[in-house]
């Protein structure tokens, strides 16, 4: 019997520690992809409060100016700035401006800007080059030209 026992023994001390390392090591090969995962939806959402802020920023710069070009950098300037503040360069981004009427400062006409932005895979060294984007995101805003500036 003690042959017995001393094999169990034996058997057992030999494997002791082989249950932490297999832990490990499906832990780290589970749990890398799960907050992978999260980050990038989180660079999504983050992307996606962006543009809609941008967008809503622009149209109101857009109606507070009386010359069209005028309206149309400072809208512009004013997407790329909040875009910026969300920390989203500007050559991932763009703007279009398109109005109801021909003359887009008219008193009552209506101004639409979009704004479209591609946001990259977190933590990719070489996504720029690749064109590797987690999402193509666009968001628009539409305010009313007022009759009194």
């Amino acid at each position: 019997m003690s042959g017995v026992r001393e094999a169990e023994c034996t058997a057992r001390s030999s494997e002791r520690g082989s249950a932490t390392v297999e832990f490990t090591f499906l832990a780290l090969l589970l749990m890398v992809p799960v907050v992978y995962f999260i980050v990038t939806i989180g660079q999504i959402q983050g992307g996606s409060f962006a543009v809609v802020g941008a967008a809503d920023q622009a149209s109101k710069v857009y109606v507070t100016r009386d010359d069209p070009q005028q309206s149309r950098l400072a809208a512009e300037q004013a997407a790329l700035l909040t875009l910026a503040d969300y920390g989203h360069p500007a050559e991932r981004a763009s703007v279009d401006v398109t109005c109801d009427h021909e003359d887009c400062n008219a008193p009552g006409g209506t101004v639409t800007v979009t704004v479209k932005l591609k946001v990259p895979l977190p933590m990719v060294p070489f996504g720029d080059s690749m064109k590797l984007d987690a999402a193509h995101l666009n968001a628009s805003a539409t305010q009313v030209v007022g009759r009194f500036r």
